[in-house]
């Protein structure tokens, strides 16, 4: 079970989700570019003791220009990223700012089509547009 990618898509998802809660409550009484930093730190030490423990550091020679490039880019996107959520959670509310964060799943489809030459079926497009749907639900006032 915990090979597969649906278990740990599964748990991301969940930590994902207590990110959120966790961070509109620490980023209540600071600087959301301060949070981020702080979450930053945390995550790096938290990887390198990863990293140490189970024995997989590698040679930083031994990775492709091609693929510092890309996670260099991968880097700076996902630090874009957080500081826009921080900064979001900070004027809003955790409950409607996670579904709207998670109109991701839905530039993923179309990037990764459009990028990747992925190919998708109808259902896999249904689902989709059935996800930027329940995003329009969850972060408009309709009917309140």
């Amino acid at each position: 079970m915990t090979a597969s990618w649906q278990f740990w898509a599964l748990l991301s998802a969940c930590f994902a989700a207590l990110t959120a809660i966790f961070a509109k409550v620490g980023v209540e009484h600071v600087n959301s570019d301060f949070a981020t930093f702080i979450r930053t730190i945390v995550i790096l030490a938290a990887l390198g003791a990863i990293l140490y423990a189970t024995g997989q550091w590698q040679p930083p020679a031994s990775v492709s220009g091609r693929t510092y490039l890309f996670l260099v880019l991968s880097g700076l996107a996902t630090g874009a990223s957080w500081i826009c959520y921080f900064r979001a959670l900070k004027l809003g509310d955790a409950a409607r700012l996670a579904p709207l964060d998670k109109l991701s799943v839905v530039l993923v489809a179309v990037f990764g089509v459009m990028f990747l030459g992925e190919k998708l079926s109808m259902a896999n497009w249904l689902g989709v547009l059935m996800i930027a749907g329940g995003v329009i639900l969850l972060t408009t006032r309709i009917w309140s």
